[in-house]
């Protein structure tokens, strides 16, 4: 049985910091699934990582006599699997260089010995941080595909919430809505399992809330948006998305943004996703040390795990956050703000970051261990190298 290991380039990781200070590549959420759920489901069984060597303790990498590596960053769909699996042994497929999978006992011995085909599948990549929100739209609706082809959709029975195009609404067990209006005129909508649409919410397809997440009361949740589990959100959400166990759940926009795991938007927090003279719009690269040009108009705030934001902030286009930020103070943050900051100048001790990340944690009925306390140093390490 062919073993299926999905690895990070070090330039991609690096180009996805500061959310992949955490995890993998593939842990990155784009759409309803993480880019590792969606191989799962693709390849029908369960997938090992080869990543950064700190992370490989919650990652693992498991190693069999045959193993085929794929790449991380890209998303899979139907066609791509087939033709990977099409690989014998010493066999891989690369793109403009760009090495996408091999079958081969590693990914690094005896490359001189494989032959390489070019990929013929059309597919798509998350290699820069605004890939993850640009994308999303596409990836909600293919999963949403996919789910549906598995499984039904339970009915929604409150005679208060009005819903345009039912057929593109699809509804998991335990979930719970009041009194809202489900728009999927224009896109699907997806609600996880256990989770909930309080009163006066209006929701507008593409759209993917997860299980055991909330949209508070009165909610304005815009197109191409992923909610990950174990959320609360309220205010103006459009074309973001929230990774998990994070809340933004008062008033405030959120637009073209990304937020990572165990994040705390304040109440009336507002993020600018557009320039006043309608430019191109450029965000920190951890990989060239420097700003970078997205080539793109509308392009907003991206926040690593662990981080907070003290009530009324105010986010300027293009701003990225590190892990375990606490950003408050008055006017505009800086475009750029590192992990373990303590508002402008001063710095977010580790042992203080231990301490909230295991009361946040506990919250969820979760254990902040050493394995996520290691991840933790690890990144304080790699930020004050």
């Amino acid at each position: 049985m062919k073993n299926y290991i999905l690895f990070d380039t070090p330039q991609d990781w690096e180009n996805l910091l500061p959310l992949t200070f955490t995890r993998p590549v593939s842990g990155l959420r784009v759409g309803i699934w993480t880019i590792a759920e969606k191989w799962e489901h693709y390849l029908n069984q369960k997938v090992s990582y080869q990543t950064q060597t700190y992370l490989s303790k919650k990652f693992s990498l498991t190693l069999t006599n045959d193993n085929v590596f794929i790449n991380s960053s890209i998303l899979p769909n139907s066609s791509l699997v087939k033709e990977i699996n099409q690989l014998q042994t010493g066999e891989g497929i690369i793109k403009e260089g760009k090495l996408i999978a091999i079958r081969n006992n590693s990914l690094q011995d005896n490359l001189e010995n494989c032959h390489f085909f070019n990929l013929n599948t059309q597919c798509s990549f998350i290699e820069k941080l605004p890939d993850i929100f640009r994308l999303n739209g596409q990836e909600i609706q293919s999963d949403f595909n996919e789910i549906r082809n598995n499984k039904s959709s339970q009915k929604i029975t409150d005679k208060h919430t009005i819903i345009y195009n039912e057929d593109n609404v699809f509804v998991e067990e335990g979930v719970k809505i009041r009194a809202s209006i489900l728009n999927a005129e224009n896109g699907v909508i997806y609600l996880g399992k256990n989770s909930q649409v309080q009163e006066g919410s209006i929701i507008q397809g593409n759209f993917s809330l997860g299980e055991s997440s909330v949209v508070n009361m009165g909610a304005k949740m815009r197109g191409d948006t992923t909610i990950g589990q174990h959320c609360k959100v309220g205010g103006e959400i459009s074309n973001s998305v929230i990774f998990g166990f994070s809340n933004k759940a008062h008033d405030g926009f959120l637009g073209n943004s990304v937020i990572g795991e165990w994040c705390n938007l304040g109440a009336d927090t507002n993020n600018s996703n557009l320039k006043n003279n309608y430019g191109s719009v450029k965000i920190w690269n951890y990989h060239q040390q420097e700003y970078d040009n997205t080539g793109l108009t509308f392009c907003g705030l991206f926040m690593g795990d662990h981080s907070k934001a003290g009530i009324n902030t105010m986010f300027n286009t293009g701003t990225v956050v590190g892990v375990c930020a606490n950003v408050f103070g008055a006017g505009f943050p800086k475009k750029y703000i590192p992990s373990f900051s303590w508002g402008d100048n001063e710095v977010f001790g580790l042992e203080k970051a231990y301490e909230v990340a295991h009361r946040v944690m506990q919250r969820r009925n979760l254990v902040f261990n050493e394995i996520e306390k290691d991840i933790l140093d690890s990144v304080w390490k790699w930020n004050v190298k």
